[in-house]
């Protein structure tokens, strides 16, 4: 892909949306003996989307699967969408446009896969993490050093940050209101639940 100025782009961003398996995730799947899925999430990647929120950028997720865990994830790291059973995204990435009334170059995709071009070609930004499918690193605008479910989202979102906030040092940077909107989820989960430590 030919260089490309990603500080407007970032600047303007309002929604990123991500996948699931291969972003969230490292992409593989478990099942329990009982049958039951799992997955497993990184924590970095979860401030990550804590801290998107604080700067006033929304979060999506588009996946082809449906699963009760990633809503459950979803609604613990606050992500403003949540639209599941789409293997095929492009629908589902029109109907978050219509209803948010926004341009297409306000938002942002993370993939891996080949099922994830429709929406890269659409979008503003797009992103892969290390380890994604050869033609959507390709395509991507930004292809991170970090690979899926170890930190590719947290690696993107210290991006954003830091054309937002003009702090070069993102990795390590977390402005005081987030931190202070942080301490009020906890303080919040601490409330409901005693028995949760922070």
């Amino acid at each position: 892909m030919a260089f490309i100025n990603l500080a407007p782009i970032l600047k303007n961003l309002q929604v990123l949306i991500l996948d699931v398996d291969g972003v969230l995730t490292s992409g593989g799947i478990i099942y329990s003996s009982t049958g039951n899925e799992e997955k497993r999430f990184d924590v970095k990647d979860g401030l990550g989307l804590v801290m998107l929120d604080g700067i006033g950028v929304h979060t999506a997720i588009i996946t082809g699967r449906s699963s009760d865990i990633v809503e459950r994830r979803a609604k613990e790291l606050r992500i403003d969408f949540i639209m599941q059973g789409y293997p095929i995204k492009l629908p589902a990435y029109e109907k978050l446009k219509r209803e948010l009334k926004i341009p297409d170059s306000a938002f942002g995709f993370i993939g891996d896969d080949l099922i994830d071009v429709d929406v890269m070609r659409q979008v503003g930004f797009s992103a892969a993490p290390n380890d994604a499918h050869s033609a959507v690193k390709q395509l991507a605008h930004y292809v991170c050093r970090n690979k899926a479910g170890a930190g590719a989202l947290r690696e993107v979102v210290d991006l954003i940050i830091a054309f937002r906030k003009f702090e070069f040092g993102a990795i390590n940077y977390i402005p005081p209101q987030i931190l202070e909107h942080w301490q009020d989820v906890v303080w919040k989960k601490q409330k409901e639940n005693p028995k949760i430590q922070g």
